[in-house]
């Protein structure tokens, strides 16, 4: 199996405070994993790691092989976050279309439409993002995300703000991705619809790893009961 994420030894101080301690984790292609864990437990600080927008200080990541920071790696990663840091007078064809332009997609009106029908916003696509609502801004930027079919997935709560339609569009997306053979990770508080797109499932506590295993034969009630007292 092609490893897609790497990571070991990540280590992330903020003054004496460990948000990350120690994390190791390697995905493959059509692998995914779901972070659970409770306020404050480093899962955005390590995402941030992941995604290169943080360095670590101490340990390494890599993404299909290339080290990050280096824009080799960052530029086969989507970054799905709660805050949709869209450019609010440009609509959200033109939002889409700037970031396949970044990508140096060759079609890039082509990638900007399928990535708009996949999130199910394509009706509302020339329309200033300023307009439109907080779920249908997160649909923008979750297709911005995708448009150049990355390689590693990294989402940071990213049902927040969408409707039951939204919500299943994204669904369908990362099991598509998954499929296609992309390595994702998942940070969400909704123990279900991690479980449902993921083959691993990690609790966060303290910046590290608290339970990590793989989600075949897990059954959700009981995840989501021994969940609960783990983190109480």
């Amino acid at each position: 199996m092609t490893v897609l994420l790497d990571a070991v030894g990540l280590v992330r101080l903020f003054g004496a405070r460990r948000a990350v301690d120690g994390i190791d984790l390697a995905l493959g292609a059509g692998e995914a994993l779901a972070l659970f864990g409770p306020n404050g437990a480093g899962k955005t600080t390590l995402l941030r790691i992941l995604a290169g927008l943080l360095k670590p200080g101490a340990g390494r990541a890599t993404i299909a092989g290339a080290a990050l920071p280096a824009d080799a790696a960052r530029a086969r990663i989507g970054l799905i976050s709660h805050r949709t840091m869209l450019y609010d007078a440009l609509t959200a064809r033109e939002n889409v279309r700037f970031a396949a332009r970044l990508h140096g997609i060759a079609d890039e009106p082509g990638a900007t439409q399928r990535a708009l029908e996949t999130l199910r916003v394509a009706d509302r696509a020339d329309v200033p993002v300023r307009a439109l609502s907080r779920g249908l801004q997160q649909r923008v930027a979750i297709a911005r995300a995708i448009v150049h079919a990355p390689d590693v997935i990294l989402a940071d709560e990213p049902y927040t703000g969408l409707d039951e339609q939204g919500s299943a569009a994204l669904t369908a997306l990362l099991k598509e991705r998954r499929a296609a053979g992309a390595a994702l990770v998942v940070v969400t508080h909704h123990l279900h619809e991690g479980l449902a797109v993921a083959s691993h499932a990690a609790v966060m506590r303290a910046g590290k790893f608290a339970r990590l295993e793989r989600t075949d034969g897990l059954d959700p009630a009981r995840y989501a009961a021994e969940y609960r007292e783990l983190v109480s």
